[in-house]
């Protein structure tokens, strides 16, 4: 009876952890579409990565990068491709929200990607 209730707890606490890992894989992100030898890339390499993950758009959709001289990631295959690197696209769901193209220096960056976080639903692990 005894290792009964242990499989069945160590079950539950798998279920869950599965349901929080996806629940969290489904976040918003911020997709920079880059490639080798881009300038714009590396300017805003310069400027914005470093304090990127330190602002509260870095924390809401975390960076992740993808090469555009490489396959696309499965999970992005629906994405229209880009032309011009540096492209910004911030996704909720597996969904675009929208798109920076190119990179506008960094006030217009900001500006631009508040306008583009602003449309995404309300962040229900934030306390209001």
């Amino acid at each position: 009876m005894k290792d009964r209730l242990t499989i069945t707890l160590r079950a539950v606490a798998t279920a869950i952890m599965v349901c929080a890992l996806s629940g969290a894989a489904a976040a918003a992100e911020l997709v920079m579409l880059e490639r080798d030898g881009c300038e714009w890339c590396a300017k805003w390499d310069a400027v914005i990565a470093p304090i990127y993950p330190k602002s509260e758009e870095g924390k809401r959709a975390p960076l992740r990068r993808v090469d555009i001289n490489r396959p696309m990631p499965e999970d992005l295959a629906g994405l229209r491709p880009a032309k011009f690197t540096p492209t910004f696209i911030l996704m909720e769901d597996g969904k675009e929200i929208g798109r920076i193209r190119g990179y506008p220096g960094e006030d217009f960056f900001w500006g631009l990607l508040r306008e583009l976080v602003a449309k995404l639903p309300p962040d229900a692990t934030k306390n209001s």
